[in-house]
């Protein structure tokens, strides 16, 4: 009879069910499991197959910033050796600011000339305060040793380009719905104090004003330039940046010979060294995906 009540028993038994809420199941333990548990795990789903030349592809506009802080820094030495006077300074401005407007006009499809007379107008006004503060920057640190701002300089420096967003802008492209991140704007403030630091340390007024005006354009505009030109075609972002590479190699090789050399074993290592070990260890990513991940929403709870 006993036998007979065990049979019954055993058939009447509920069946154990994958559920995510509901709670403990009759029968069962609350860790149970049975033999179908592992029949959904996937492995590499979510792996990124990548290829070497898209890769480096991708590195070049890492090694383009790095030539345009590079020429940033070769023209603070210039300047802090008094090779290039105010007039030069101010025609490099006024050059850079013509040709950047130039790119966007050219290479914005939202860009409209409306918006670059607005630009026009802040920066005009930008301007305008920026040459009423040259005074003030002139004085700012000349109670602080030389070395501890060249230290300090260096430092930003490094600061603003492992933060900088390499693939944006700080300023806000035309037609680019997303804001500036956090990071890209504590990079752009890093730099800026860098340059303040560099214009405390000129003869003069007007060189204060000059510098000035030109790290802020760089720093500034320039990601917005490269962004829109490489948006615009990226075979003339590639011919750009690898035309910036040589001229900074140039300049860096006219400067000193062990940082020429020092810069092209960094390019060679942004551009070559570091794709080929993602794609190295590609080969060694294992990912593992089944029944015990988090539960995902499959739609928009903004609706």
């Amino acid at each position: 009879m006993d036998t007979v009540l065990g049979e019954r028993t055993a058939q009447t038994k509920s069946k154990w069910r994958k559920v995510a809420y509901g709670g403990m199941q009759a029968g069962f333990d609350d860790n149970h499991t049975d033999d179908s548990f592992l029949e959904h795990m996937v492995m590499n789903a979510n792996v990124v197959k990548r290829s070497m030349l898209k890769v480096m592809q991708d590195s070049v506009s890492i090694s383009q910033y790095l030539c345009i802080v590079a020429l940033v820094g070769l023209v603070w030495t210039y300047t802090l050796k008094t090779t290039l006077t105010e007039n030069s300074l101010l025609l490099l401005d006024v050059t850079l600011l013509g040709s950047g407007f130039l790119v966007l006009l050219f290479t914005g499809e939202m860009l409209s000339l409306k918006l670059l007379l607005h630009y026009l107008l802040n920066i005009s006004f930008f301007s305008t305060g920026l040459y009423i503060l040259a005074p003030i920057y002139h004085t700012l640190t000349r109670s602080i040793s030389s070395d501890s701002i060249w230290a300090v300089t260096v430092i930003l420096i490094l600061f603003h380009l492992f933060l900088h967003d390499y693939s944006g802008s700080t300023i806000r492209a035309p037609g680019v719905p997303q804001n500036p991140t956090l990071t890209s704007c504590i990079s752009l403030n890093a730099s800026i104090i860098a340059s303040v630091f560099v214009a405390s340390r000129l003869p003069s007024r007007l060189h204060v004003f000059t510098i000035m005006l030109f790290s802020l354009q760089v720093f500034l505009f320039a990601p917005l330039v490269t962004y829109c030109l490489k948006k615009y075609s990226f075979c003339l972002h590639l011919l750009f940046s690898f035309g910036l590479m040589f001229v900074t190699l140039g300049l860096v090789y006219m400067l000193h010979r062990l940082a020429f050399v020092m810069f092209l074993g960094l390019l060679v290592f942004v551009n070559v060294v570091c794709p080929y070990w993602l794609i190295r260890m590609q080969e060694y990513k294992f990912e593992i995906n089944g029944p015990w991940d988090e539960a995902k929403l499959c739609f928009d709870i903004t609706d």
